[in-house]
């Protein structure tokens, strides 16, 4: 389909195309995106988070630049469409990176000190800028600053009018929607106690060791007195299961390696780990256009995030031999919430675990 199209389809095909291109959101609790736009009947606005609030991520500001046509593109289609207004919301000291979005949508600008935004007031595409403020990453605070919508107990935005995604998770539904593109890669970033900060681009299933080799920290140097977390300064966690062992799913926004005293003293209620203030994350070293890795193999995880319900894994559609192209569905829609899985890589399926296809690079006959 194009996004010419969306118009035509009707609120169930809409949110199927996305559950079929197995968006999840790219980063926080990794929930399949679909079940948020199977609501869209419910809602006449759209928010975008685009806040960064992790001092080594790079991905929003950099896709907000550098694919500005296409979030413009589908903003128009959206509106002509689904939704009466997109506001945009980035923290104003990040506006040299959202000039040319602000510029290319014609938006009409809100900044700190005119917020709250009052939508029925507003048509089209509006950029309300915050202030410098982690919290303000969170959607139902984001929310609240820009809008002044309260969504508490167990309301979800929908129930308010609204749909919030953040910027990565809209350019995977632009790729979906113009282009029938499933989610097959994501960016992450590598950061903590490596030579190097690294923004990189990668297949789904990258494992942990290809991701450190690239920041100057092969798998076998991290030391026992070190551990190995997924997700950014303020917000992350432990990885499950041994650094050998991890894969990057649709949600995994970047890795860390840091020292074991310093995560054991910054763990805080359900395992969140914040060192904001206990590292220096600032300089010049960090890298801000991401590079691509293609690693040799991939463990495409059937569920973004395990430990969330309820979601369901995806069904294999795959057995060990198997050859496959990138792009080519691998696993089904389980029952319930879930979402189809695609071969990031052309290869040979090796292994179909519970949780995991595990794939071989390998050049596939034409």
């Amino acid at each position: 389909m194009s996004l010419a199209q969306l118009g035509r389809l009707s609120t169930p095909e809409f949110a199927t195309t996305i559950r079929d291109a197995g968006i999840a959101g790219a980063g926080g609790a990794g929930f399949p995106t679909h079940a948020k736009w199977r609501r869209l009947d419910d809602v006449d606005h759209l928010l975008v988070n685009h806040q960064e609030s992790e001092p080594i991520y790079y991905m929003d500001r950099w896709l907000g630049r550098e694919r500005a046509g296409a979030f413009a593109a589908l903003f128009e289609a959206l509106l002509d469409s689904a939704v009466e207004t997109v506001v945009v919301a980035p923290k104003l000291k990040d506006r040299d990176w959202t000039r040319p979005l602000e510029a290319v949508t014609d938006a009409t600008v809100y900044l700190p000190e005119d917020l709250p935004v009052d939508a029925a007031d507003e048509s089209g595409v509006v950029f309300a800028y915050t202030e410098d403020r982690y919290k303000y990453g969170m959607e139902s605070v984001l929310l609240n600053v820009v809008t002044g919508t309260v969504v508490g107990g167990d309301d979800l935005p929908m129930d308010r009018g609204w749909i919030v995604q953040n910027t990565e998770t809209l350019r995977n539904v632009y790729g979906a929607l113009d282009r029938a593109e499933p989610t097959t890669r994501t960016f992450v970033h590598v950061a903590g106690n490596v030579p190097r900060h690294r923004f990189l681009d990668v297949p789904i299933g990258t494992p942990a060791a290809d991701l450190l080799d690239a920041a100057g920290r092969p798998l076998g140097s991290l030391s026992d007195a070190e551990v190995l977390l997924h997700g950014g300064p303020g917000w992350s966690f432990r990885t499950d299961g041994t650094p050998a062992e991890f894969r990057v799913s649709k949600r995994t926004n970047a890795l860390m390696v840091l020292d074991a005293e310093t995560v054991a003293a910054n763990t805080y209620g359900g395992g969140r780990i914040d060192v904001l203030d206990a590292c220096d994350w600032a300089g010049d070293g960090h890298e801000m256009t991401p590079t691509t890795v293609d690693p040799d193999a991939v463990g495409v995880p059937l569920v973004s995030n395990p430990s969330i319900g309820p979601v369901s894994p995806g069904e294999p559609l795959v057995s060990p031999g198997d050859r496959v192209r990138r792009r080519e569905r691998i696993a089904a829609p389980g029952d319930g919430i879930s979402n189809a899985h695609h071969a990031p890589i052309d290869g040979v399926v090796t292994d179909v675990h519970e949780t995991r296809i595990d794939i071989r690079f390998d050049v596939c006959p034409v």
